[in-house]
């Protein structure tokens, strides 16, 4: 039991004396940096795009699994479309018998043209009869003044006359009336032809909503996770795929405000992994924050000021990410060295690691 405990005691110690150890490693590795070089503690990040449906419905297939590399316009997952399908041929349906509605107004406005025509020649006939009727009781009016022609007869031509007018008032309001029917005619037409586009934007519409019911990858990337699986509804607007955009790399750092007010856009940077700690990744500070993410209760004086922490983001350099596409993940834990004086030089043993495209 003694014994016991003293092999307690003696781990103990090793801990501490580790423990010890490594925060003077620690320590030893910042005051070994140079002059004007910052460091801070971040993880791997990527813009992270989400794919979600336009519309409700039933998700009938996932094409990809998580981890998988994507490129833009790739199909990811797919709707089920019966529905949609169906009011598809629906619509076509209606188009034929808009179509169809076309050519029957078509064949209506010619066939009032066609009245017209006759209506013209039975008014021009009419005009024709009532010329010859005026011109028959003119005569009979100047023969009966020299007692020439019956007053009976001077009435009958006089009824002629009267009558010969009346039909042509008569052919004159059927013309009209031909002109009316031509024009409801020609409207017919465009209401045909004004269904005939309808029924060819509910088609488009379906088709869209039907090409929308494939979600694709919106650009490169790789699928972080699957949100929904196959056989789930999805409402409008709802989440499936999670994909990050490898090519949209970064690891975001905080500094203080001393540090982070002498960075600049564009300032060089060096990111080493955790997980790869013989390689210093290239990187450029892409992002400096205007607002402080760390804030002490209070910031009456300058002391205090220092402890703002700015957001910093190391932006890695896309050609080389897509040089080394199969090896990017995001969450990895590293160390973000970045100059705050731009005549500062990185350390040896960082830039003996520098990776190269």
């Amino acid at each position: 039991m003694a014994a016991s405990g003293r092999n307690w005691l003696v781990v103990a110690a090793i801990a501490v004396v580790a423990v010890a150890g490594w925060y003077t490693w620690k320590n030893a590795q910042g005051d070994s940096l140079p002059p004007g070089i910052a460091t801070g503690n971040g993880r791997i990040e990527a813009v992270e795009i989400d794919v979600a449906s336009k519309m409700a419905g039933r998700i009938e297939e996932i094409q990809v699994n998580e981890g998988d590399l994507v490129s833009a316009g790739q199909p990811l997952a797919r709707l089920e479309t019966r529905q949609l399908q169906a009011s598809l041929r629906q619509a076509e349906a209606e188009l034929k018998r808009a179509r169809i509605g076309v050519d029957t107004a078509n064949i209506l406005v010619e066939q009032r043209q066609a009245e017209k025509r006759s209506t013209e020649a039975s008014l021009a006939q009419a005009k024709a009869v009532e010329e010859a009727a005026n011109r028959q009781f003119l005569r009979s009016q100047q023969l009966r003044e020299t007692d020439a022609v019956s007053l009976q007869v001077l009435d009958a031509h006089r009824a002629d006359a009267l009558g010969a007018a009346a039909a042509v008032s008569a052919a004159e309001a059927a013309l009209a009336a031909s002109n009316a029917a031509i024009n409801s005619a020609k409207a017919s037409v465009i209401n045909a032809e004004a269904a005939v586009e309808a029924a060819e934007a509910t088609i488009d519409s379906i088709k869209v909503q039907i090409d929308d019911s494939t979600l694709v990858a919106p650009r490169d990337g790789r699928v972080q996770y699957l949100v929904a699986r196959e056989g789930e509804i999805v409402a409008a607007g709802g989440r499936i795929i999670n994909l990050a955009d490898l090519s949209d790399v970064y690891m975001s750092i905080f500094l203080p405000t001393e540090q982070a007010g002498r960075i600049a856009i564009g300032t060089p940077a060096r990111i080493v992994l955790d997980a790869a700690p013989d390689l210093a990744v290239p990187a450029t500070i892409s992002y400096v924050a205007d607002v402080a993410q760390f804030t002490p209760k209070t910031v009456e004086t300058e002391i205090e000021r220092q402890k703002l922490m700015f957001r910093i983001r190391a932006q890695i350099d896309k050609d080389l990410l897509l040089d080394h596409i199969e090896y990017v993940k995001t969450g990895l834990p590293g160390v973000t060295y970045v100059k705050v004086d731009p005549n500062a030089e990185f350390p040896a043993e960082i830039e003996s690691k520098l990776a190269q495209q």
